[in-house]
């Protein structure tokens, strides 16, 4: 069911609609996690660290899909808002028309240059060949990527968080036992791995592109909506275009990272593999929870209910901070019971790189959660420009000090202490760009507040 985010107290809102996306990223998470449990547990170190070798290079794939979904969803997010019908399902078919192009591109580019990347990023002898193994097959599912991460996006535009969540809670729960089965009954290692990733995100593909079909089948629009159009591609390109060179920036350090982790050894590779998994789960929890503010804040801006916004940063900070704080006070004094799922050896130097990772990093977390809040308000009203510059900020950061922190110290320490010193910098440049917005000007000069000259 479609929701209108533009009337409603803003806060419960705003609870109402991001719970069930928290609880979807939650879920698509174990996704990456059941592969890393399984390949640490039933396989070893250096599947587990084969398994996170090549995820880093995953991402650079799911930037595309994620910027796909953020363009769409936020074009039909304001459309919706306008009530403008016929325009947001053209918007829709727009962008499953040149998501299809660009996955194509992407499949090819990936087959012929995974062996490249891989030697990119120092990876070891000992890891290289289950790591292009589990890249391939991944590679093989990027159809299902894109069009499940565009369908997901359009059931937030129209205000519905709740399908997604049940499609994920379902598929991940199933992704899990059939890793196992794969794994342990038919010792396909970690091809096994890879192959329950795609089987079950390609059969929760499938079920979205049904429900969102059925679902535009319902929307009465005057005449016929165009299958295509240059203009909106070029207002989903607008947000899509900024939001994926973003996301593959931030892919790129982390595989720049990545290779000055691998520098370290199999035993730091595995340690972070495990750590990254944990620190994921809620980055990506709180990067969802954004997209779910740009679509409130897009809405709410097509219906130009400005004050609203307002209303939903302040709501969505007092949200993302209640859901950090147990993540914060678990991974910093329990973190190696979270370890634990990928690593045996409770006292060797892959948990001890871990634990370390977990009582730098986390404990930022209130930081990175405003930074995403404020970013999201950019995005939502279309600055896009102020929106890059605080993420290439934190990248450039977090890329450099982590090379130089860990040449000064000899140590991966150094690579962890460039988190938060990245996170903080950034955040105060997301504060400054959101309280100096054009439309907070206006928001001022409706109410009789004085503006800065």
């Amino acid at each position: 069911m479609a929701k209108d985010l533009t009337v409603g107290k803003p806060s419960s809102v705003l609870w109402r609609f991001c719970l069930p996306l928290f609880g979807s990223v939650i879920f698509q998470q174990l996704y990456n996690i059941a592969d890393s449990l399984v390949a640490g547990k039933f396989i070893g170190n250096d599947a587990l660290a084969a398994v996170g070798n090549s995820y880093e290079i995953t991402l650079i794939f799911i930037a595309f899909a994620f910027g796909c979904n953020v363009g769409c969803s936020v074009v039909v997010s304001r459309l919706f808002g306008a009530k403008k019908l016929s325009d947001m399902k053209t918007a829709v078919y727009t962008t499953l028309i040149a998501s299809g192009v660009l996955c194509a591109v992407l499949m090819l580019i990936g087959f012929l240059s995974c062996e490249e990347l891989m030697v990119l990023i120092n990876t070891p002898d000992e890891v290289m060949e289950d790591s292009l193994l589990y890249l391939r097959i991944y590679i093989a599912g990027l159809p299902f990527l894109f069009y499940y991460n565009i369908s997901t996006g359009i059931f937030s535009a129209l205000g519905d968080s709740k399908t997604p969540f049940y499609f994920l809670a379902a598929s991940s729960t199933v992704n899990i036992f059939v890793d196992i089965l794969f794994v342990t009954v038919f010792d396909l290692r970690v091809a096994g791995v890879a192959l329950a990733t795609f089987i079950c995100q390609g059969i929760s593909c499938i079920f979205a592109l049904i429900v969102v079909i059925h679902r535009f089948s319902k929307i009465k629009t005057e005449g016929k909506a165009a299958v295509f159009s240059a203009g909106l591609l070029r207002s989903i390109a607008k947000v899509a275009i900024p939001s994926i060179i973003q996301q593959s920036f931030i892919s790129v350090g982390n595989i720049v990272i990545q290779g000055t982790i691998n520098s370290f050894g199999t035993e730091v590779m595995a340690g972070y593999s495990g750590a990254i998994k944990l620190n994921n789960l809620v980055i990506t929890s709180l990067t969802t929870i954004s997209t779910g503010m740009s679509n409130f804040t897009a809405q709410n801006a097509g219906a130009g209910k400005l004050s609203r916004i307002d209303e939903g940063f302040r709501a969505s900070l007092k949200m993302v901070y209640i859901i950090c704080l147990p993540f914060v006070l678990f991974y910093f004094f329990f973190g190696k019971y979270g370890l634990l799922l990928f690593i045996n050896d409770a006292t060797g130097e892959a948990m001890q790189a871990g634990i370390t990772f977990l009582r730098i990093v986390p404990p930022f977390y209130f930081v990175v959660a405003t930074k995403q809040m404020a970013d999201s308000t950019l995005r939502g009203t279309g600055l896009m420009g102020r929106f890059m510059v605080s993420t290439f900020t934190d990248l450039f950061l977090r890329v450099a000090l982590s090379i130089i922190l860990s040449t000064l110290l000899n140590s991966s320490v150094g690579i962890w202490m460039s988190w938060p010193i990245g996170w903080i910098i950034s955040t105060v440049m997301s504060l400054f760009f959101y309280y100096t917005t054009p439309w907070k000007r206006d928001i001022k000069k409706s109410s009789g507040e004085p503006t800065a000259a």
